[in-house]
């Protein structure tokens, strides 16, 4: 049901209102059928970019290392920041001319090349064995990484004003899907001679190039959605007629019209207002916009530095301060706050925000971060006592890894079922 005909606490005439209001007007809190075929194409696409985004988190820590930049263990967060920093910042150059664009040649050219640039950088990411390269391959990934706002102009452009608000909810949602693939993808596979040297342990390949396993796996998730998006996904872009038939408007009457290239006749009429009531930067930035955007670089600020603080807070030594975290603990710690996430989306906040709001479920939500951040460093306490760097190397990562160590299996067969333990953990977060 729509927003706007939930009766507010303390009315008992309202009900009966928005009663009459529905019978009077069937069709006006009618939610219209989401477009699952086209819906479900572009989420595809977009899986890629978080899974790829996500997966070298688990082993910054290590990576960074393995360059020999760092002269000393706390100098590698330095570097290991560097490499985040350099793609928000290139993105953050790039985004804006990629939604231009986007306007000129079309929504599905664009999302294509996107999806071909974080195919390449996923590749060069994998084969860095320099500090420099990496920096490269992640700078490059980060100015491709346009396919964020042109998908949300796709979803706006086959939705209407009913269904909307749910399409648009999916977008989160397929982005959590991804830092949860991403993020076990990046701790289960990276170095696989080490982890698995029954299977990986006489490859050249990966002993020289030792993150190129999960960083190929995110290159399949890209080639999956360039496949599908070759094939199934939809041009959407509004195209005006009258600058390309200028000269036969000037014997007929001017109509304004436009040609959809996929049709939505719900949103037609929205998009051509929009592209008729083109308004400018400086107009749009009223003092209620201003105030909303410079929340929101301060929550997104927040979010970030937890975000990308954390898997370097894990992977540094105990005795530095950290966690003594190994890749894959990180990994699946990361994929286990995404489906956290996930769940607070789908379950806890609908309940939350009809109950109290959604300013109000704003304002909790970071009255709640502010302890949560005062109390993170502390962690390194419970690790010290818990003296998890200290564990052997050879224990077993999951509770099923200890049965086949104490089982009578070969040592080889054991391998093979932690090997697909572990693969299948991945799938099922």
């Amino acid at each position: 049901m729509s927003m706007s005909t939930t009766p507010s606490r303390g009315s008992e005439s309202e009900p009966a209102t928005t009663e009459h209001r529905r019978e009077s007007n069937p069709n006006e809190c009618k939610e219209t059928p989401l477009p699952w075929g086209k819906l479900s194409t572009l989420l595809a696409v977009r899986l890629s970019e978080p899974v790829n985004f996500m997966l070298i988190l688990p082993f910054v820590y290590q990576m960074v290392k393995s360059f020999g930049v760092a002269e000393s263990p706390k100098d590698i967060a330095f570097y290991a920041s560097l490499l985040f920093a350099s793609f928000s910042l290139c993105q953050s150059i790039t985004i804006m001319h990629w939604g231009h664009l986007s306007d000129r040649i079309g929504r599905k050219p664009v999302i294509m090349v996107g999806l071909v640039g974080n195919l390449i950088s996923s590749a060069l990411l994998g084969t860095s064995k320099t500090f420099k390269s990496a920096l490269i391959a992640r700078s490059f990934n980060g100015l491709m990484a346009g396919n964020v706002v042109v998908v949300k102009s796709v979803v706006a452009e086959i939705s209407d004003n009913s269904n909307r608000p749910r399409m648009m909810a999916m977008l989160p949602l397929m982005f959590n899907v991804g830092n949860i693939a991403g993020s076990a993808v990046g701790g289960l596979f990276a170095d696989p001679v080490k982890q698995y040297p029954r299977w990986f342990g006489n490859s050249a390949l990966f002993k020289e190039y030792p993150y190129l396993l999960p960083c190929l796996i995110g290159c399949l998730v890209t080639v999956f959605g360039l496949i599908v998006g070759l094939f199934k996904l939809e041009e959407t872009l509004v195209i005006k007629n009258d600058d390309v038939q200028s000269s036969e408007s000037s014997s007929a009457p001017s109509t304004n019209t436009s040609t959809l290239l996929t049709p939505s006749t719900e949103s037609e009429p929205l998009l051509e207002r929009r592209s008729s009531q083109q308004r400018s930067i400086r107009e749009m930035l009223t003092p209620t916009v201003v105030r909303v955007m410079a929340t929101n670089v301060i929550v997104c600020l927040s979010l970030s530095m937890m975000d990308q603080i954390f898997p370097i807070f894990a992977a540094t030594d105990t005795s530095d301060g950290g966690l003594g975290m190994s890749s894959r603990d990180i990994g699946i710690s990361l994929s286990i706050a995404s489906v956290v996430v996930i769940y607070l989306q789908l379950v806890t906040y609908p309940n939350q925000e009809r109950k109290y709001g959604a300013l109000e479920c704003y304002k909790r939500g970071q009255k709640f971060f502010i302890p949560v951040l005062i109390l993170f460093p502390f962690l390194n306490i419970i690790a010290k006592q818990v003296n998890v760097s200290s564990m052997p190397e050879d224990l077993p990562s999951t509770t099923t890894g200890i049965f086949f160590n104490e089982s009578n299996l070969p040592v080889a067969r054991r391998d093979h079922m932690e090997l697909v333990d572990r693969t299948l953990v991945a799938v099922s977060l």
